[in-house]
């Protein structure tokens, strides 16, 4: 067997055009074998007349007998017969070599029998009229067989065709010999090379399956034997994919090619390459748009997987270049010759000092100032950035590592949650601004379509934008004298705020780095239930937030509040960073980010696993087994109990709920009661050694990461889905009564 042609193209630029991975080879050698054994059906088309003396003329029933059939005279019958005629069971054998075995009826083979072609070709199965039809099957004398529907002597039908010699396959449809409709091959003996999907007379058309020997994958439609249509292709070990148009076996029309980079989880280039646009015949040729990992981008005209002609390309800092390029090089208007990197067309008028890491987008601001002094103030700006470059940039770094385990290269970005806690560490919530207004305030230079999300991305020009514009909302009214108004409130923010106060990290999320890291697997689902619960602030339907009004309502209606965590330990946890934390009232309208709500529930854990953490501190941490299950499970779903609970139509909202929460309270004591037998062996053998602190510290990193586990899993996630089903219950009760 030939082995498999691939010629998949591995490599990924950066910055620079990336070749399209070859296409597989859509038929192999292993499959144009296996069109050979499809030759051998003409073989079998053996419409059998059997006439016991040659000279008789067998019987004409009008209707016409395709090519190759066989009329067979006897030599030698042995078996039953009936008023002269071969009739039970018997043996005839028949001029050529040709012999058969089994039922006769009225002279005719009729019923089960085993017919012995002189070439060694077996057919063993149904025979009607001498006709080879129903259920049977084909040897071949090489091993190959057919097992299945036989319809006048051809595969018809559902059958299964085995071949041990190439150790090919097929089990399916079959129509006229062929190979038609719902059918799956297989192409080599551990079946890793195989197709499933629809058949169209031996070949590979309609909508189907394929994986390669390599590990490959296609899905989509196909046309003799070929990709071709609607598809996608999965290079597995290469990393790419291929979502789009097919056109004779490659890439043709509209689609999208994704190169991904496998790099430290949340660095900055753990994105992907992928184009997205027109392709002709495998390459890149027409109009498309490139998103590089590192956050450049190319929208513009392609040929043969090249940038060329008129197109637009961001740098990862902001910088853009909008011309022509010729072979993948950008060409100066004038000269007609490749420039370098450092040469390119600023977007707006004014031409910064700062590297292009740190160009200021702050064009809300300038709208502000007259026009005359706008270039005067970007430039007193820029000169306060530059002063305080090294610390910035430190600070940047620092908090883009916030929550994420070691990593060799470190280049990660700093997220919209990050951010967060800078600007709360440095105490910026406390001057009468929120995190909230602060987001509308910066909508535009972050770019995102959910202007709350944790997840969106900040580089550093978007950081430092966004240090000018709250320095000006802060103190503009204080600096109206001064003569550089965004230069002075800029750099009172930086001397007052910001330098004396970074990096050192408070809240319940980033202050234990080890905690973060497991508290953060949580935190996709707490988004969700954080957007369940907010409400539209503003005009804008993307202006989602809560207040910690509604955050006490949420905890009171997921029967939440205890004698542990009582109503007003939660409102301690709230304003446990507010300016003035004496002054409960006041915050209540305040709204708060999901930065503020991760936190409180995060608060709330070690309050509500209060009791948890007591006997696990007695008894030593739970098995390293039990809490992997946990971290590898983080969304566990309502148990079956709870449902049942919840079918009765006779309780109600707050009697379900609280039933629920009793029972996960009888299933925590049973937890801890289990945990302090299993370990009070371990923990009194203990009793006389000296533990390091170092094994004292990770202890209680593992103590803290369970009780962190065992909120989420047990208390919080399980009490809000609960809600939601008696929530949904109740409004299709409420529905069905109207």
């Amino acid at each position: 067997m030939t082995k498999e042609m691939e010629t998949e193209t591995t490599s990924i630029e950066n910055d620079k055009q990336t070749k399209c991975g070859a296409p597989e080879t859509s038929e192999t050698a292993e499959e144009r074998k296996n069109k050979k054994f499809v030759s051998r059906a003409e073989s079998l088309n053996l419409h059998l007349k059997v006439r016991p003396d040659s000279d008789e003329q067998p019987e004409n029933d009008g209707v016409s007998e395709p090519p190759g059939l066989l009329t067979l005279a006897v030599q030698r019958y042995e078996g039953e017969t009936c008023e002269g005629q071969f009739h039970g069971e018997g043996v005839a054998c028949f001029k050529g070599g040709h012999v058969y075995k089994g039922m006769f009826s009225q002279g005719l083979m009729d019923g089960h029998g085993l017919f012995t072609h002189a070439t060694g070709l077996k057919y063993q199965g149904e025979f009607v009229s001498n006709k080879l039809m129903g259920q049977g099957t084909y040897t071949w004398p090489d091993g190959s067989c057919y097992t299945g529907e036989v319809y006048n002597g051809i595969r018809h039908g559902i059958g299964t065709f085995q071949c041990p010699k190439n150790h090919v396959s097929y089990r399916g449809q079959w129509n006229q010999g062929e190979r038609h409709g719902k059918g799956t091959a297989y192409y080599n003996e551990d079946k890793t090379s195989w197709y499933k999907g629809d058949w169209v007379k031996n070949n590979r058309e309609g909508r189907g399956v394929r994986c390669y020997p390599s590990g490959n994958i296609y899905s989509g439609e196909w046309k003799n034997n070929l990709r071709h249509g609607e598809g996608v292709m999965k290079w597995l070990k290469q990393g790419q994919e291929y979502v789009g148009t097919w056109q004779d076996g490659v890439q043709h029309g509209r689609g999208t090619h994704v190169w991904i980079l496998k790099r430290a989880e949340e660095s900055q280039y753990f994105q992907s390459n992928h184009y997205k646009g027109d392709f002709i015949h495998g390459q890149r040729h027409g109009q498309g748009t490139f998103y590089y990992a590192s956050g450049a981008i190319y929208e513009g005209e392609w040929r043969n997987s090249k940038k060329h002609g008129q197109g637009k390309f961001t740098f990862t800092d902001g910088r853009v270049f909008e011309g022509e390029f010729v072979d993948d090089q950008m060409m100066t208007p004038s000269l007609r010759a490749p420039t370098s990197l450092g040469a390119f067309i600023m977007s707006g008028s004014h031409l910064s000092m700062l590297g292009p890491d740190m160009t200021l987008s702050i064009e809300c601001l300038l709208d502000k100032i007259p026009e005359r002094k706008r270039d005067t103030e970007c430039k007193q700006v820029e000169f306060v950035v530059l002063r305080q470059d090294i610390d910035l940039r430190s600070i940047y770094s620092f908090y883009s590592r916030l929550g994420h385990a070691h990593s060799s290269d470190n280049t990660f970005l700093l997220s919209r949650l990050q951010l967060w806690r800078l600007l709360k560490d440095c105490n910026i919530h406390h001057h009468n601004i929120t995190l909230a207004q602060i987001d509308r305030f910066i909508r535009e230079d972050a770019g995102s379509a959910e202007i709350h999300s944790p997840f969106t991305p900040i580089l550093l020009r978007n950081l430092l934008s966004c240090l000018v514009i709250v320095a000006y909302h802060i103190y503009h009214k204080d600096m109206i004298l001064q003569k550089n108004l965004l230069a002075a409130c800029l750099s009172r923010l930086l001397t007052d705020d910001i330098l004396p106060n970074a990096k050192n990290v408070k809240g319940f999320l980033f202050r234990q780095p080890h905690l973060a890291v497991v508290a953060l697997n949580y935190m996709k689902r707490c988004w969700e239930v954080y957007q369940a619960d907010c409400r539209v602030r503003t005009g804008s339907a993307d202006d989602l937030t809560m207040t910690c009004r509604h955050l006490l309502w949420m905890f009171k209606d997921l029967q939440l509040l205890d004698h542990n965590l009582t109503t007003a330990k939660l409102m301690d946890i709230i304003t446990a960073e507010s300016c003035d934390s004496s002054s409960r009232s006041s915050c209540l309208d305040l709204e708060i980010t999901f930065l503020e709500f991760f936190e409180v529930l995060l608060g709330c854990a070690e309050v509500k696993c209060q009791q948890v953490c007591e006997v696990l501190e007695e008894d030593g941490p739970l098995a390293r087994s039990d809490s992997e299950a946990m971290t590898h499970q983080p969304e566990m779903e309502a148990s079956e109990e709870m449902m049942n609970a919840t079918m009765s139509p006779s309780q109600s909202s707050e009697d379900l709920t609280a039933q629920h929460v009793g029972s996960q309270d009888t299933k925590i004591n049973l937890h801890e009661a289990s945990s302090s037998a299993e370990h009070t062996e371990d923990h009194s053998e203990g009793n006389g050694m000296q533990i390091s602190r170092m094994e004292t510290k990770d202890q209680e990193v593992e103590l803290r990461s369970q009780t962190v586990h065992h909120f989420f899993n047990h208390i919080f996630f399980q009490a809000f889905d609960h809600h939601q089903l008696v929530t949904r219950i109740i409004e299709e009760k409420h529905r069905q009564e109207a």
